[in-house]
C-alpha cells in the first residue's frame, strides 16, 4: 500500500513477449502445399462469428482461374479486429481448416480502416515449392486435397505431382 508503483515499459528491450501455444492472435488464411488456398468460400466462418467481424463472398472457380481445389473460393474475406473477440469460433466452424490463429497480438495502428484486415494481408505466405494462385490443381483431383489429410496438429507432407516426380504425390 505504501510502496511505490511499478510500471514496466512497453516493449522490453532485448524481451520479446513469448505467448502460450494455444494463443488467440491475428488469424491467417491457409494454404495446400501446392499454394492452392484452402478457403472455399463457405461463409460458415462468418455466420458463427458473434461480433460479426468476419465478411466473406465466395465466387466460382474455373478451369481458367482456380483458387482452391473445390467449385468456390473465398473471392473476397476480411476480418474486422475493431470488433472481433478472438474468440476461435470461426476457426471451429472452418470445414477446411482454412482460418486458424497465429500466436501474432501486436495489432495496434492509428486508423480504423488498417484494422480491417483483407484476404492479402490474411493468406498465409508461399513456401518453398508452392505456386502463387490462379492454377490447376497440382495434388491430383478435387477427393485427393481431402482424402488422407494428417491428423489434427500434424503437418500436411503431401507435395504437389510435378515436384514429386513420376511417383506422384508423396
Amino acid at each position: 500500500m505504501f510502496r511505490p508503483t511499478f510500471t514496466q515499459g512497453y516493449p522490453q528491450k532485448g524481451k520479446e513477449k513469448v505467448t502460450a501455444p494455444r494463443f488467440h492472435g491475428r488469424h491467417q488464411l491457409n494454404r495446400w502445399p501446392d499454394g492452392l488456398e484452402k478457403c472455399v468460400g463457405c461463409e460458415l466462418c462468418a455466420w458463427a462469428c458473434p461480433a460479426d467481424a468476419i465478411y466473406v463472398e465466395g465466387g466460382a472457380n474455373t478451369d481458367a482461374a482456380r483458387y482452391s481445389p473445390g467449385d468456390r473460393y473465398g473471392r473476397v474475406y476480411q476480418i474486422n479486429y475493431l470488433r472481433c473477440v478472438f474468440c476461435g469460433l470461426c476457426i471451429e466452424a472452418c470445414p477446411t481448416r482454412a482460418l486458424t490463429m497465429t500466436n501474432e497480438f501486436k495489432l495496434a495502428d492509428r486508423t480504423r480502416e488498417s484494422l480491417i484486415y483483407t484476404k492479402d494481408e490474411l493468406l498465409a505466405p508461399l513456401s518453398v515449392g508452392m505456386t502463387a494462385p490462379p492454377h490447376p490443381r497440382l495434388l491430383g483431383s478435387e477427393k485427393d486435397y481431402y482424402a488422407g489429410l494428417p491428423e489434427v496438429g500434424d503437418v500436411d507432407t503431401r507435395v504437389p505431382a510435378s515436384a514429386a516426380g513420376v511417383g506422384g504425390a508423396a
